[in-house]
């Protein structure tokens, strides 16, 4: 099968609301425009198109169908999506550039969370018969996790803190992010909690957004970029999603994943962490040391437009490739 790299990125600002339908193309269209001028394409050159968005985040059905106005009805396209974040359909872009069916492939997300109340938009994908009725928003949920892991000496709120002041700083260099500046981690600590032990600067703020990504295979790749971003591995792992089925302060599925896709020689590592103590849990479970740079872009808790910031993140890590600020 054949090698498959990234070759293009760009992103929306992140901004905590716009004016904007929730069908994305608003925001959608400079990007698509920016993406393209970036890689030197054309429209016609891109094989597959793939989105990546959420009818319940927008509030009506078919939404992402709305967003291929963005893109153009005629002459017709070869389109799919996935109702979840971008970095799935990039997946499924990647699946049908390795089988050989296509050599370029456009992958977008976008979401608009300032459309409704996010908090109980996001209680629906919580077990439909025991938990979900019960409406447990988002932050409280993550907030007994950081409890579990504070209670268990896994980490304190000062190291939640350092994290915070570290996303922020680091997003000062990004002027896509929603939140930056240069904070004292002990002054964050005085800030009262929103959902104890959290306080705001431990999660991630609410923002509309939205990214792309374009992929291509080997030689063609190497025309467009002369230095692309190689996706040398994509696992997927899994485990249950209700409450109290497993140890909240582990997440073997990324420990497994990161095992078979292996971690050493990486050099920065965009992880997608809306909250601060799960920054700290998901390098633990990578095994990622202190001489990796971790959310160079400031990450999720600088902005974090639904069902694009994973795709994002993705994108974020590959533009230090192809810029040649990082190896791996």
């Amino acid at each position: 099968m054949t090698d498959v790299a990234v070759v293009g990125f760009a992103q929306a600002p992140n901004v905590r609301a716009t004016r904007g339908t929730t069908n994305g193309v608003e925001m959608l269209v400079p990007i698509f425009r920016e993406v393209l001028a970036e890689t030197g394409l054309a429209k016609e050159d891109i094989g597959f198109w793939c989105s990546g968005s959420s009818d319940y985040l927008a509030g009506r059905a078919f939404s992402f169908i709305a967003a291929v106005d963005a893109i153009g009805a005629f002459p017709p396209i070869n389109e799919s999506h996935v109702e979840m974040d971008a970095a799935w359909a990039l997946y499924e872009a990647w699946v049908k550039i390795r089988t050989g069916e296509v050599d370029t492939a456009l992958v977008y997300g976008f979401g608009k969370s300032s459309a409704g109340d996010l908090r109980r938009t996001l209680a629906l994908q919580l077990d439909p018969y025991s938990v979900a009725p019960l409406w447990p928003d988002s932050v409280s949920i993550a907030g007994l996790q950081a409890r579990l892991g504070l209670d268990a000496g896994d980490w304190t709120e000062r190291d939640m803190a350092a994290v915070a002041a570290r996303s922020r700083a680091a997003a000062t260099e990004n002027p896509r992010a929603q939140v930056s500046g240069s904070v004292d981690a002990e002054n964050l600590l005085g800030a009262p909690y929103i959902a104890d032990p959290l306080r705001a600067h431990d999660c991630a703020p609410i923002s509309d957004g939205a990214a792309v990504v374009v992929l291509a295979s080997g030689d063609r790749a190497r025309e467009i970029r002369e230095r692309p971003a190689w996706i040398t591995g994509l696992e997927h792992r899994v485990e249950s999603g209700s409450l109290g089925s497993r140890d909240l302060r582990r997440s073997t599925s990324t420990t497994a994943a990161a095992r078979a896709a292996g971690a050493d020689g990486v050099e920065v590592a965009e992880l997608h962490a809306p909250f601060t103590h799960q920054e700290i849990l998901l390098r633990r479970a990578i095994g990622l040391d202190d001489s990796v740079a971790i959310n160079p872009s400031g990450g999720a808790l600088c902005g974090n437009p639904m069902f694009a910031a994973g795709l994002a993140r993705i994108g974020e890590a590959s533009a230090r490739v192809m810029d040649g600020r990082a190896g791996r």
